[in-house]
């Protein structure tokens, strides 16, 4: 297993552990579940760099990564909606448009075409990550975790629009 490989694996283990601490209360909790997501965080950015640079892509990198984030973003705001500091409609669109995009990119598949990573479903990565971290540091500021979900869930709809829109072309030979 390749050091890009163990950097997700990684990210899957200190779910888990990152979840753990939000739940059991002690002193500092929120500030150790933040370094723990931060890490968590860092490590899909370090995996992508080494992949690519060291040519370490595999295609359970492939499967993985993308996999990895979405468990580590989805159970953080998971978490925020039963702390009541994001609304559930949040949530489910953000789940709607990563469920849209992965069916997307499965039918191109199928049609032996791979959609990469688009721009805005980068920026929509970024946002997020920091915006979580912006909750998890200041979760009493309630006007900061609104302005936070309403950056995520304008990021998430613009970023699978566009996935939609410039290849809607995938679908016509699929209906």
């Amino acid at each position: 297993m390749n050091t890009a490989n163990k950097l997700t694996l990684l990210r899957v283990i200190l779910i888990p552990v990152f979840m753990v601490v939000l739940y059991i209360p002690f002193a500092y909790h929120m500030y150790v579940a933040l370094g723990i997501f931060i890490v968590a965080s860092l490590t899909d950015m370090a995996d992508g760099y080494i992949a690519r640079h060291y040519n370490q892509i595999t295609d359970f990198g492939k499967f993985m990564d993308p996999l990895a984030d979405k468990m580590l973003v989805l159970s953080a705001m998971s978490w925020f909606v039963e702390a009541g500091m994001m609304p559930a409609w949040a949530l489910l669109i953000v789940l709607v448009r990563e469920f849209g995009v992965s069916g997307l990119r499965m039918v191109a598949v199928d049609n032996g075409r791979v959609i990469a990573a688009g721009w805005s479903g980068k920026v929509k990565t970024a946002s997020t990550m920091v915006c979580i971290c912006l909750m998890l540091l200041l979760p009493e500021v309630v006007i900061l975790s609104q302005v936070c979900v309403a950056v995520i869930v304008i990021t998430t709809l613009y970023s699978g629009l566009e996935y939609f829109i410039k290849n809607r072309d995938v679908f016509s030979g699929a209906m």
